[in-house]
């Protein structure tokens, strides 16, 4: 890296920190901390939806795993894609029954009462820790792979960036740096793949180079496989609380159903795009530790100047993740499990200055977990196993309209846990 790159990086960063103070220092409630006022178009929608999904797990992972697989992988996260055009389309709708909504405990609440807020507000949080904790390993790791920087320093930079933007502003600055960092992501990644395919000799030399089964569907994979991890990219983090919430920022019903088909039809070429990068540093380097996929491409194929744009777009891929879950564990701290059970209704200047508080607290955590715990992807799978069994079916059900009872939703939830350990139990004994 040169000195030119290093500056627009820096840039970069200082302009997400400028960008998400000035546009967070109005909040004065909880609601607009949560929710930043409602009023945000199609398009805002879209660009926030897509930053927030589009982490190292879709990016750096998704090159791996092409490297390692080939196009399969690409096929099996358009289960993801195909979640948010039917979440677009069948969930979207819905929600103008929850107008007052900020979180998906309020969802729960009105089927389930008061302890199906809480419990979902205990695993909204869990969810949400487990996946910050893999975010910001993924910023330490970005800024030392990248930058030369002590991971331990990269996650402070990146982390101590977030924090103070979020603490400030809520979703008014999650949403504003949303934007610019889906804008930096959204060209910086894409060239990444052009440059590449060029460095090798253009796009027929490409095809020409990569493994014939890598290019088939079930060439390293078989279809059994295939439908599991589709299914499973298709429900792991369907409705998850920095998702759902995005259905509750929009000016109106319309806005947030054009924002999330959208995102959802974007993902597909994106998700394509990504994979490639693996498949360029397979026939580049082909012994190449397969994790290193996407920043070996990046750092072997681009120029100066380009090498910062693309190294930026990798910063905001995490920081974008990062930044949204943040936010949603420290409102689910207050607004589903402080406020339900306090008898009176706290004040809403009380609730915003307890969100800033967890959300404090939760950053701070998380860079302790990242740095002290070396598998971190085992606590976010244990996260999902839980979210879709116990959460998933119920708070879909009551979006849908569909009305029962707290003791339904105790037997669902029984049976939830109880089919996770069991498929656990006997899964691990026949590996």
């Amino acid at each position: 890296m040169t000195n030119l790159d290093y500056s627009i990086v820096g840039l970069y960063l200082l302009t997400v920190l400028v960008v998400g103070i000035w546009s967070g220092r109005k909040v004065r409630s909880l609601e607009d901390y949560a929710v930043g006022g409602r009023a945000y178009p199609a398009l805002i929608v879209f660009a926030t939806l897509s930053a927030s999904f589009i982490g190292g797990g879709f990016t750096i992972g998704s090159a791996e795993k092409v490297f390692l697989i080939g196009v399969a992988n690409i096929v099996a996260l358009w289960g993801f894609s195909f979640k948010e055009i039917l979440v677009s389309k069948i969930i979207a709708p819905r929600i103008i029954a929850f107008p007052n909504a900020i979180s998906p405990g309020d969802v729960m609440e009105v089927n389930f009462g008061k302890i199906g807020k809480i419990v979902t507000g205990i695993f909204s949080v869990l969810l949400c820790a487990g996946i910050l904790g893999a975010q910001v390993g993924a910023i330490g790791y970005i800024f030392n792979l990248f930058l030369g920087i002590p991971t331990l320093w990269g996650i402070l930079i990146g982390v101590g960036i977030v924090l103070i933007y979020d603490i400030i502003g809520g979703m008014r600055a999650v949403v504003a740096t949303d934007v610019l960092q889906f804008c930096v992501l959204i060209v910086g990644i894409p060239l990444a793949l052009i440059f590449g395919i060029q460095y090798i000799g253009g796009w027929n030399d490409f095809v020409a180079a990569v493994p014939p089964d890598h290019l088939k569907l079930f060439g390293q994979i078989s279809p059994i496989a295939l439908i599991s991890l589709f299914l499973t990219f298709l429900l792991g983090e369907t409705l998850v609380p920095p998702y759902a919430r995005r259905l509750f920022i929009g000016k109106n019903v319309k806005a947030v159903e054009k924002g999330t088909f959208w995102s959802g039809i974007i993902s597909i070429p994106f998700f394509a795009v990504t994979g490639m990068i693996g498949l360029v540093a397979l026939v580049i380097n082909p012994s190449l530790n397969a994790n290193l996929s996407l920043p070996y491409v990046i750092q072997e194929t681009l120029p100066t100047g380009l090498l910062g744009i693309v190294i930026a777009g990798v910063i905001a891929i995490a920081m974008s993740s990062a930044d949204s879950f943040l936010n949603s564990a420290s409102v689910a701290v207050v607004n589903d499990i402080v406020r339900p059970m306090y008898k009176k209704e706290l004040a809403q200047k009380t609730c915003l200055i307890i969100a800033r508080v967890a959300t404090l607290v939760t950053g701070v955590l998380s860079v302790y977990f990242a740095v002290s715990i070396e598998s971190i992807l085992d606590i976010l799978i244990y996260a999902y196993n839980f979210w879709a069994p116990v959460i998933l079916v119920p708070l879909a059900a009551t979006l849908m309209g569909i009305r029962a009872g707290i003791i339904s939703f105790i037997g669902s939830a029984i049976c939830g846990i109880s089919g996770v350990f069991i498929w656990n139990y006997f899964g691990s004994r026949q590996l």
